[in-house]
């Protein structure tokens, strides 16, 4: 599809492009992709470094639009409903004064348990998910406070679309959405086939030696194991086309409800984030249903979408029909780059995506 018959300028595309392909040969990226869509047509999609157009990256954060994507299906169908009580759908759930939490409170990452831990191997263990639902406490009262729920809140809206559908949600992405649409995202890509389809997380070319494993840092996730074992949300693995195509399927595949949509992508709650994960109580987190709405220098404030570790982030601008997604495997030292250079690269590029239409 030709940019300007869909309304992107060629000319600030290129300059996109450049932007990214620059960062890896002339910069700190050892791999990245870059894809850009409008009005239901994938206008650019290119791969730089040591990587191939098919090659995905683990999304880290930058998952939640797909575990999103899921539950809006859910409620596309009637098979769900925001003011649902998360005990009356997963009883065991409900305890230690958790009865009361709502899966609006899950979706909008206000339901007070933001950092309830899950051991690793709970990822393949049904049964002691379960358990370790009934052992986690609330930190603070339902609804009071904004804070990323790091893991916990992925893995109780997958119990919610197994509960609805009998379907695991690594089976439901892919019988729902990956296969009816033609992509490629996967949610436990097996060990034996991650080195050929999935790119390693590596350190940018200045941090060779530096990795902090720290318990929540990102760099868990090299371990082929952990990718394979199904974290829904960070080891959802895509490519760029993926991510802009999956976005805009929201708006011309027919799935899902467009009344659903809407809803789910207008700002549902705005408050000062709190926690270690998102500089807390410097500025608003701005949330839908389990996206960020006028996420990452983004184009409008009906902008969502979501970021990810190290630096990548993939939104959508349904106000032009824009979408775009930046993927890379250069991990700073804690696994993000939270450096000047990482901050900049960012906002320029994604502001640069927001540039293209004319």
């Amino acid at each position: 599809m030709a940019p300007e018959s869909v309304g992107v300028n060629p000319a600030r595309l290129r300059l996109l492009l450049d932007r990214v392909r620059s960062d890896v040969e002339d910069g700190p990226l050892p791999s990245a992709q870059v894809a850009v869509a409008k009005d239901g047509h994938l206008v650019a999609f290119e791969t730089y470094g040591d990587a191939r157009p098919d090659t995905r990256y683990i999304l880290h954060s930058g998952s939640r639009p797909v575990v999103a994507a899921a539950v809006w299906l859910l409620l596309s169908r009637g098979q769900l409903a925001v003011d649902e009580r998360i005990a009356d759908i997963i009883p065991e759930f409900a305890a230690n004064g958790k009865e009361g939490v709502t899966v609006f409170q899950v979706l909008t990452q206000t339901a007070g348990f933001p950092l309830a831990p899950m051991r690793p191997e709970a990822s393949t263990d049904r049964d002691l998910r379960l358990a370790t639902f009934a052992k986690w406490r609330l930190t603070y009262e339902p609804g009071t406070q904004f804070e990323f729920h790091l893991t916990s809140a992925a893995w109780v809206l997958a119990e919610i679309i197994e509960r609805r559908t009998g379907l695991p949600i690594a089976e439901y992405i892919r019988t729902e959405i990956s296969e009816p649409l033609g992509l490629s995202i996967e949610l436990g890509v097996p060990v034996d086939r991650q080195a050929d389809t999935v790119a390693p997380m590596l350190p940018k070319r200045d941090l060779a030696g530096e990795i902090d494993d720290s318990p929540y840092s990102p760099w868990l996730m090299r371990d082929p194991e952990v990718v394979a074992a199904g974290n829904p949300s960070h080891t959802v693995v895509a490519t760029a086309s993926d991510m802009a195509r999956l976005f805009q399927a929201f708006f011309h595949s027919g799935r899902w409800d467009p009344a659903v949509v809407a809803e789910a992508t207008r700002l549902q709650v705005e408050m000062d984030i709190s926690g270690n994960f998102g500089t807390s109580g410097v500025h608003a987190g701005r949330t839908g249903y389990f996206v960020m709405v006028e996420g990452p220098a983004s184009a409008s404030k009906a902008t969502f979408g979501h970021n990810g570790a190290p630096s990548s982030h993939s939104w959508c601008d349904p106000e032009v029909g824009l979408s775009f997604s930046f993927l890379h495997n250069g991990h700073g030292a804690n696994g993000y780059d939270r450096t000047r250079s990482g901050a900049s690269r960012s906002v320029v590029i994604s502001g640069m995506a927001g540039d293209v239409v004319v």
